[in-house]
Formats: structure tokens, sequence, C-alpha cells
């Protein structure tokens, strides 16, 4: 088993173990020059170093702890449909032609990710279906017209409404009261997913260095024949483009990003195998709730029920985390009560303001992408490949993204994280009544 416990992400999940022993890749030392250089080696950043890397460009990567330790490598892995939002709201914020191409593009990138482990022979545990369920009673109407919305406007005929019995059957549970069933999607082992996903870049000539921080970012001069000086404790990068993939981690390097994309803790715990417990969601679904602070929870492969939702955002401590998640695991599953908990694990996920990507040149030359909140596993391996066709003039759909209104949080650098912290505590009080 992979012993290696990660400065950033307290816990050791279920995936890691799993997983057992990670590949490992060396530190920068010494000065590189490239054509690409790319701070971040979650999903994002190895789509890109992939796919520029098998273009015959020069990239080299760089992951501040290890490849995994990121929310690329402990999330939910539930794929979804779409953007963030339910396409008929966000058709009431950007009109139906935008929603209708994001929509699209959230599909192209589920084929992506399913194409890609195909044929690159990643083996990710994939499971199909997924249920979204309200947590609230008197929302029958708006999830039957998901549905319809979904067939009918966005050609998407894979969703059917649930009512408050088969909503019960499906999940095993009578604490949620109606909801839809998506049969066109599924849920996958996230650490499985980047593992293979990063020996495809390194095998297609990217460099790959872990415990390497980037501490700044300087071009040498402006106009053409100008450097981007990606800086380290041991070495340097100079680049002709920069990609900032580190989503929630951006810390102090890039003012912009760390303006538009807020790191959020998010946590996770497992349970033993339910062999005994054959009605928790006997479908195999994924299913995410109603709330807020959203609940996802779905058993993988082993029979394991992976429950996320936890609503603290500041505990390191694991043992808290599994006490924490235990409780919710009991309100949706009371017969599960004496079942162990395993395996309880977190770390940051990065979001947005209006919970929609966020992808920015944020200097010539420094394009920043991230802020999935919480649709991230499908999305962010089609922005790091949409990212290399931009790089090499192939196509420019990125640009749907680039175009979307991502305000910055309030309250500037001292007070942004006290404001969402206060924010999150509200609307999970919401969520309770």
């Amino acid at each position: 088993m992979d012993k290696w416990q990660s400065p950033i992400a307290p816990g050791i999940s279920w995936y890691q173990e799993s997983v057992g022993e990670r590949p490992t890749y060396p530190t920068l030392d010494g000065s590189r020059s490239v054509d690409v250089a790319i701070i971040g080696g979650g999903y994002t950043g190895l789509q890109a170093a992939f796919n520029l890397a098998r273009a015959g460009v020069s990239v080299a990567l760089l992951e501040a702890a290890r490849l995994g330790d990121g929310a690329s490598g402990r999330n939910g892995g539930q794929l979804n449909t779409g953007q963030r939002w339910w396409p008929e709201d966000l058709e009431k914020q950007v009109g139906y032609e935008r929603s209708k191409i994001l929509f699209d593009m959230a599909e192209d990138a589920k084929r992506h990710l399913l194409d890609f482990a195909s044929a690159h022979g990643i083996e990710m545990d994939y499971r199909p279906g997924q249920l979204n369920v309200s947590h609230k009673r008197g929302h029958e109407r708006e999830y039957q017209a998901n549905a319809q919305i979904a067939a009918e406007r966005y050609n998407y005929p894979h969703i059917s409404f649930m009512d408050g019995k088969e909503t019960a059957e499906r999940l095993g549970s009578n604490s949620y009261h109606c909801g839809v069933r998506d049969t066109g999607t599924g849920h996958v082992h996230p650490l499985k997913l980047l593992v293979g996903l990063a020996r495809v870049a390194s095998s297609a000539g990217a460099q790959i260095y872990e415990n390497t921080c980037a501490t700044a970012i300087e071009k040498t001069r402006n106009g053409p024949g100008g450097k981007i000086l990606v800086k380290t404790a041991k070495g340097t990068l100079s680049a002709d483009r920069v990609l900032i993939a580190t989503n929630a981690y951006i810390g102090n390097l890039e003012p912009v990003t760390a303006a538009h994309i807020m790191p959020i803790g998010s946590f996770i715990a497992a349970t033993a195998p339910l062999d005994d417990y054959p009605n928790v969601i006997p479908g195999g679904e994924a299913v995410a709730d109603s709330r807020f602070v959203v609940r996802y929870f779905r058993k993988d492969k082993d029979n394991r029920l992976l429950f996320g939702g936890r609503e603290v955002y500041s505990s390191k401590n694991p043992q808290d985390t599994a006490q924490a998640i235990r409780k919710q695991i009991v309100e949706t599953y009371p017969a599960l009560k004496d079942v162990p908990v395993t395996h309880a694990w977190g770390g940051n996920v990065g979001i947005t303001l209006p919970r929609q990507p966020f992808v920015r040149e944020v200097m010539p030359g420094v394009t920043s992408i991230g802020g999935y909140s919480g649709h991230g596993v499908m999305l962010s391996n089609y922005c790091g490949k949409l990212y290399a066709d931009t790089v090499l003039g192939k196509a420019t759909d990125l640009d749907h993204l680039a175009a979307l209104n991502i305000r910055a949080f309030p309250g500037g650098t001292h007070m942004r994280t006290p404001l969402l912290f206060l924010a999150l505590t509200w609307f999970a009080l919401r969520d309770r009544l």
C-alpha cells in the first residue's frame, strides 16, 4: 500500500489504499527551457501536457506535492451531466443558444474522457448511472421539468423523473422525496484515472516534476521574444506559454486567479463493504442531492459506500471527518449505524462565485483554468485538452468558457475567506430548514 501522507490532504483515502504504490516523479533540480510550462498536476494540467507532448511540443509540468494529492486524486468520482447549473437555469442567465453550446461541450467532455480511458487502457472502474434527489418536499414539478427540458430542448433523452416511491427504492432510503435518474453518465475511481493519465502523459514525452512548488511567475520582457519564467526552490522553467492549473491551490502565486477561485474543504468517508445491505443503491448509481452544501455518495466496485458532504471547512483531523460524515450516513441510512467507517479524507476543491469554470489569460502568455465547482472530473480533463488545442491552433472551443462572466469574490485578499465561510455557513443552515 502507498503509505504517503499528503501534506495538503489529511487522511489516507480509500482510493490511495486501493491503488497501491503510485509511480513517483523527480523534483525539478536546475533550469529548463520548454515551449509550455504547466503549473499543477491534476486532470487539467496532465491532459494539457499529454496533448501538447503528443503533438511534439516540449512541455514541463510542476506539481507542488505528489500527483493525486489534489482534488483530482480524491474527489467524489461523479461525471455529472452538463455544467454546474441545470441547463434551464443557465439558459435564464446566458440565453438558449449559449446554454446549448455549454451543455453540448459538457457532453463532448464526457465522451472525451470515456474514449480517452478506453484508448489508453486506463481502468478507472467506470460504473453507469446517477441520481439527483431532492431533500425537501415540493420539488416534483421542478424535477419533472428538468427531465422534459433535457430531452426536448437539449437532445438528452437519458433523464427520467422519479417520484417518492421510486426514489426510495433506488436509494434504499426514505430521506429524499423525488429526483431524476440519469442513465447517460456515471462515476469513476478518480485516482486510478489520474495515475493512468500521468503515465500516458509521461510516455508521450511530457516532463513531470513532483514536490516542486512554483514560487513566482515573471515575464523577462514585453513584446516578441520575451520569455515567461516559472521559478521554484531549485530551478526555473523558461517558456513561451504558461498554464496555471492549480485550481484550489493557487495560494499567492498569481493574484487574479486567487481572486476568482476560492478553496473550500471537501471531505469523504468510506465504509466497510456493504455486502449485507443489498438495498443500498441497488442499481449502483452515484447520488447527489439538492443541498447547497451538496451531499454526494456512491458505491464503488468493492461495494463500499463512499459518502461526501461534511459541512465544516477547516478541520484537518481525519477522525473528526469520519465522525461527522458517519452522522450524515446514518441520517440517510439508519441501518448502517454499526457499519465501520474505514477511511476518511479531505482537502480543498476550487469554486467560483457563479459555480462556473474560470478561464482567463491573467498575463500575456499565461492562461489560468480552474474553479470547476463540483463538475471537475470530466470538465477539467476536457479543458486541458482544449487548452492544448488552442496552443496548437486546432480549435478555440475554450473561448466559450472564457466568455462566462466570472466575478471575483468580494472582500479583497484579507476578507475573502471569512466572507465565504459566513456565506457557506448560512447556506448550510438553510439546507436544514
